[in-house]
C-alpha cells in the first residue's frame, strides 16, 4: 500500500478520499487555486500545495504542475477524483511516466470510453444493447441533420467526448436541428476542447439506470448492483437511489452481466460505471463513466463496502476483496445533491458566501458529503455542488421517510439553493410510488417548484420578532459593556420616555413593501401585520434559534441577518426578507428603461440582437456561459434594444448591465 497519497482535486470529493486514505494511514497532499486557499479539503490534508490561479484551466487542469506537486511532495500516487482530470487518458499516461501510480484504469480504457462514438462500437461488438444513432467520425453538418432525420425526431444530440449534460440538446423538429446542433458543439468544444458530437434516438420516458462495476488486476471483475438516476435538471442527476425501484430481477441480472461483458471488453481495472437508458422492459448502453461517481455513497450504503478503499487497494495490486456471489444488497438509498442554484430561474447556478450552514446530526442511517463550511464561498469557477445527503434505510419507504427529515433539518442562508425542489420531490406522491423518469422534474415543475405555501401576516410577524430579539441582544450587549448597565435607557422592553410603546418597521418581501407595527405591552408583544393583531413573545434563544409564542402556536425558527437583509429559517424552508429604512426613498424603478443584467461571472458567448432591434419577451438577447453551462438571457418585456454594453467574446462580472432596453410602453409614449 501507499504511504503518501496526491488528490487531483477539490471539494467534497477531495474530502471523501481523505477520509478513506486516513482510515487506512495513508498521508494526503492537496492541492489548491487562489480560489480555494482556504477549503475544507485544503485543512483536513496532510499538506496542501499551491497549483495556481482560480480559473480550472490553470489550476486543477495542469497536468505538469500536478505532477511536479506529486514528485516534490513525496506522493507515490494520484487520485483523480471526479471531474476534472479524472477521465483523461494523458493525465494517466503522464503519472505512469513519472512513476506515479495512477488511481484509475488504463489510459487505453479511458481514451476508448472517452470517445462516445468508440464507446459504441466497441460495445456493439461486444453485444451489448445500444440506443439506435449515428456515431460516425464525419461531422459535415449536413451529415449529421440527414442522420437525424433518418434516426426519426426527437433526437438527442450529444458531445462525442464529454458527459454531466454539457453539450447535449434535445431536438423535436428538423427545424431546430441547425440551432441545437451549433449550441452543441460550441458548448462541447468549450467544455472538453472536442466539437464533435453524435445523434441518438431521443426515449420520451426513459430511466437512467447504471451499474456500479469494479476490476483489478487480475482480470475479476463483479458488479455491485444498480442506481436509478432519472431525476436530473438540465441532464444532470440531482437524485440517485440504489437499488432501482420497480426493477423486474430479470433485467436487473441481465445489465449487471452487461455491465461486466462491458467492463471485460476494454480491459478495465478499477471503479467505473457502465450507464444505460431503459424503456419498457428494454435497456442500452449509453456510456461507461472511467471514474469513481459522485453517487457511488448510495453503493456503498446497501452494499457496506467503501469503493474508494477498494480503489486504493486494487491501484496498489490488491485484488478484489470479494467475489460476486459474496456481494448482497441490503435496504435501500438515496441520495440528493444540495446545489447553489435557482430552480426558478432555469437552475441559473449560485454563487456568494454560505452565511449558514447546518446539517442534521450524522447517524448510521445518514451520511453528509461535503466540501463546505459555513462562511464559505461558493466560487463562479466551479461546480456549484454545496453537499451530498444519503440516507438508509430497511425499504425504500423508511429511507424516504429518512430522507425527507433530513432535508428538513437541512438549513442554508446567504445564496439560492435547490433545496426546496429536494424536498418537494421527496414528498411528491409519484416519487413516493416510484413513478420516475427523466422527465419527472419537468412534468412535475410546477408542483415541484412552486413557492412555499406560507401565510404572508404569520411570515411578516416572525420577521419583525426576530428583529425585537436582534436589537434586545444589541442593546442587552452595549449594557453589558456600559458602566451603568442599570440605566432604564438599556432597558428591552420598548420603554422610553415621552415616546410611544411601539416600533413602525417596514420589510420588503418578493418586491412588495409591507408596513408591521410592534406594540410593546405588558404581559408581551402585539404585532399587527397585513390588518391582524397577533399576541406574540420570544420564549427562548438557543444557538441562535428562537422560540417564539405567535397567537397561540409555539414556533422554532433560526433568523440569519446580513445587514438589513434577513433570512428566516422556519419549516425547512428559506424566506427571505428585507428591513428598510423608512427614512429613505425607496425607488421602486417605475417607468425606469429595464436592464438585462448578468446573473453570475462568465463569457458572453453570442450576441443575438443589435441596437435598435424590436424583440418580444422571452426572446434571447444574449448567451452568457458560466460554470462549463451556457444560460440563454431573456428580453424582460416586449419592446427595443437600446444599447448592448459587451461583445461576443469578453468576460464579464456578477451584476453588471449588459443590454439596456426600453419596454413597449415606455418607447410608444416617448
Amino acid at each position: 500500500m501507499f504511504s503518501k497519497l496526491l488528490i487531483a482535486n477539490r471539494g467534497e470529493i477531495a474530502c471523501r478520499i481523505i477520509a478513506s486514505a486516513r482510515r487506512l494511514g495513508i498521508k494526503t497532499v492537496a492541492v489548491y487555486s487562489d480560489a480555494d486557499a482556504e477549503a475544507l479539503h485544503v485543512t483536513q490534508a496532510d499538506e496542501a500545495w499551491h497549483i495556481g490561479p482560480a480559473s480550472a484551466a490553470e489550476s486543477y487542469l495542469r497536468i505538469e504542475r500536478l505532477i511536479d506537486v506529486a514528485k516534490s511532495s513525496g506522493a507515490e500516487a494520484v487520485h483523480p477524483g471526479y471531474g476534472f482530470l479524472s477521465e483523461n487518458a494523458a493525465f494517466a499516461e503522464a503519472c505512469a511516466a513519472a512513476d506515479l501510480v495512477f488511481v484509475g484504469p488504463p489510459a487505453d480504457a479511458i481514451r476508448a470510453m472517452g470517445s462516445k462514438s468508440e464507446a459504441k462500437a466497441i460495445m456493439a461488438r461486444a453485444s451489448v444493447p445500444l440506443v439506435p444513432g449515428y456515431h460516425d467520425a464525419d461531422q459535415d453538418a449536413e451529415r449529421l441533420a440527414e442522420e437525424a432525420a433518418a434516426i426519426g425526431f426527437p433526437v438527442l444530440i450529444k458531445a462525442s467526448a464529454g458527459g454531466g449534460g454539457k453539450g447535449m440538446r434535445v431536438v423535436e423538429r428538423p427545424e431546430d436541428f441547425g440551432a441545437a446542433l451549433e449550441g452543441a458543439q460550441r458548448e462541447a468544444a468549450g467544455a472538453f476542447g472536442d466539437e464533435r458530437v453524435l445523434i441518438e434516438k431521443y426515449l420520451t420516458r426513459p430511466r437512467h439506470v447504471e451499474v456500479q462495476v469494479f476490476a483489478d488486476r487480475a482480470g475479476n471483475v463483479v458488479h455491485l448492483f444498480e442506481r436509478d438516476c432519472s431525476l436530473q435538471r438540465r441532464h444532470q442527476k440531482v437524485v440517485e437511489e440504489a437499488p432501482a425501484p420497480a426493477l423486474d430481477p430479470k433485467i436487473r441480472d441481465a445489465m449487471g452481466e452487461a455491465a461486466v461483458t462491458a467492463a471485460r471488453a476494454i480491459g478495465y481495472v478499477g471503479a467505473g460505471t457502465v450507464e444505460f437508458i431503459f424503456e419498457d422492459d428494454a435497456f442500452y448502453f449509453m456510456e461507461m463513466n472511467t471514474r469513481l461517481q459522485v453517487e457511488h455513497p448510495v453503493t456503498e450504503m446497501i452494499t457496506g463496502f467503501d469503493l474508494v478503499e477498494w480503489q486504493l487497494r486494487v491501484a496498489a495490486g490488491e485484488r478484489l476483496p470479494v467475489d460476486q456471489k459474496e456481494i448482497r444488497a441490503r435496504g435501500h438509498a438515496f441520495e440528493v445533491r444540495l446545489y447553489a442554484e435557482n430552480p426558478a430561474r432555469d437552475f441559473l447556478p449560485a454563487t456568494g458566501r454560505l452565511h449558514h450552514l447546518l446539517f442534521p446530526q450524522e447517524t448510521p442511517g445518514l451520511r453528509i458529503d461535503s466540501g463546505v463550511r459555513s462562511g464559505d464561498d461558493i466560487s463562479p469557477y466551479y461546480d456549484p455542488m454545496i453537499a451530498k445527503l444519503i440516507v438508509w434505510g430497511e425499504d425504500r419507504e423508511s429511507a424516504l421517510r429518512r430522507l425527507r427529515a433530513a432535508l428538513h433539518q437541512t438549513e442554508v442562508a446567504g445564496v439560492a439553493t435547490n433545496l426546496p425542489l429536494l424536498q418537494a420531490i421527496a414528498a411528491h406522491p409519484a416519487f413516493a410510488a416510484a413513478q420516475v423518469d427523466t422527465g419527472f422534474i419537468q412534468r412535475h415543475a410546477h408542483e415541484l417548484l412552486a413557492p412555499p405555501a406560507v401565510e404572508r401576516q404569520d411570515l411578516l410577524a416572525l420577521a419583525a420578532l426576530a428583529e425585537v430579539e436582534r436589537r434586545r441582544a444589541e442593546t442587552a450587549a452595549s449594557a453589558k459593556a456600559s458602566p451603568d448597565p442599570s440605566s432604564p435607557w438599556w432597558g428591552c422592553d420598548g420603554w422610553r420616555l415621552n415616546a410611544d410603546t411601539h416600533r413602525d418597521l417596514h420589510f420588503q418581501l418578493d418586491d412588495d413593501t409591507f408596513a408591521v407595527t410592534v406594540r410593546y405591552l405588558p404581559g408581551g408583544l402585539e404585532i399587527e401585520a397585513e390588518g391582524a393583531r397577533l399576541p406574540a413573545s420570544v420564549m427562548a434563544v438557543d444557538d441562535g434559534r428562537l422560540l417564539v409564542e405567535l397567537a397561540g402556536r409555539r414556533i422554532n425558527l433560526r433568523p440569519v441577518w446580513r445587514g438589513a437583509d434577513l433570512t428566516l429559517l422556519w419549516e425547512g424552508k428559506a424566506h427571505r426578507l428585507l428591513l428598510l429604512d423608512p427614512q429613505a426613498q425607496v425607488d421602486r424603478g417605475e417607468g425606469a428603461s429595464a436592464k438585462v443584467i448578468a446573473p453570475m461571472p462568465g463569457r458572453l458567448v453570442q450576441v443575438k440582437v443589435v441596437e435598435g432591434q424590436e424583440v418580444t419577451r422571452g426572446e434571447t438577447l444574449l448567451v452568457l456561459e458560466a460554470m462549463k453551462m451556457e444560460h440563454s438571457l431573456p428580453a424582460p418585456a416586449d419592446g427595443r434594444v437600446a444599447a448592448i454594453h459587451f461583445r461576443e467574446g469578453e468576460q464579464v462580472e456578477e451584476g453588471v448591465e449588459l443590454v439596456s432596453f426600453v419596454a413597449a410602453t415606455e418607447s410608444s409614449t416617448a
